[in-house]
C-alpha cells in the first residue's frame, strides 16, 4: 500500500467516524420497545468502512464513534451504553468484513452482514444481561422490577415466559430481535448507498 493510499484510508475512516458519531445522537423511540431503548443507524458508516477499507478499519470506526459520543454526550449512560455499543458494533462489522475479505462479492457482503447481525443480536443478550442492565441498576438506581415492568406493559406476562428468569425473557423476546432488525436495517441501507459512494470510498 502506498503512502497516498494509507492517507486516503485514514481520511475516509476519519470522515466515516465523524458521520457515525453524529448519527449516534440521532436516535428514535420505537412503539413496540420500552422508551429507554432507542434506534439509530450509527453502525452504517462502520459497515461502509469495513467493506471499503477492511474489517480492522470498521472496528476502529466503531471505537472512535463511541469515544466521541462519550466525550460529547457524557452523563447519558456513564460510558455503559458506549461500551455495549462498541462491543456489539465491532462484532457486527468485523464478522461482515472478514466474510467479505475472503471473497469480495455482493453475495459475500450480504452473507457476512447477516452473519454479523445475527452474532450481534446473540451477543446483545449477554452484554445486556451481565453488563448494561446491572450497571444501570447500580449507577442510575433503576430498580430491576421497574425495568421489567416497562416490558410487561408492552407484552403482559413476558416476565414469566419462556423461562422463570424475568430479565432473560425480556431481553430474549424484545432486545435480541430488535438488535437483529437494527443490523439488517444497516445492511439494507449499506447496499442502497454503497455503490453511489464507492468512488469516494475507494478513490
Amino acid at each position: 500500500m502506498t503512502q497516498k493510499q494509507k492517507t486516503h484510508h485514514l481520511a475516509v475512516a476519519a470522515m466515516l467516524s465523524a458521520v457515525a458519531a453524529v448519527l449516534q445522537f440521532v436516535e428514535f423511540s420505537i412503539p413496540i420497545m420500552p422508551s429507554f431503548i432507542k434506534l439509530d443507524i450509527s453502525d452504517l458508516p462502520a459497515l461502509l468502512g469495513t467493506f471499503s477499507l477492511g474489517p480492522v478499519y470498521g472496528v476502529a470506526i466503531q471505537l472512535v464513534k463511541n469515544l466521541l459520543h462519550l466525550l460529547f454526550g457524557i452523563g447519558s449512560s456513564a460510558g455503559v451504553g458506549e461500551l455495549s455499543n462498541f462491543i456489539l458494533g465491532a462484532i457486527f462489522v468485523f464478522a461482515a468484513g472478514m466474510v467479505y475479505k475472503r471473497k469480495k462479492s455482493r453475495k459475500s457482503a450480504l452473507t457476512g452482514s447477516i452473519i454479523g447481525a445475527v452474532a450481534m443480536a446473540l451477543v446483545s443478550l449477554v452484554t445486556n444481561y451481565f453488563i448494561v442492565y446491572p450497571a444501570y441498576v447500580v449507577l442510575f438506581h433503576m430498580p430491576l422490577e421497574e425495568i421489567i415492568s416497562a416490558y410487561n406493559k408492552i407484552l403482559e406476562g413476558i416476565a414469566n415466559v419462556p423461562t422463570s428468569n424475568a430479565l432473560f425473557n425480556c431481553l430474549l423476546v424484545f432486545n435480541v430481535p430488535f438488535t437483529l432488525a437494527k443490523g439488517l436495517l444497516d445492511t439494507a441501507l449499506c447496499f442502497l448507498i454503497y455503490k453511489p459512494l464507492s468512488p469516494l470510498l475507494h478513490r
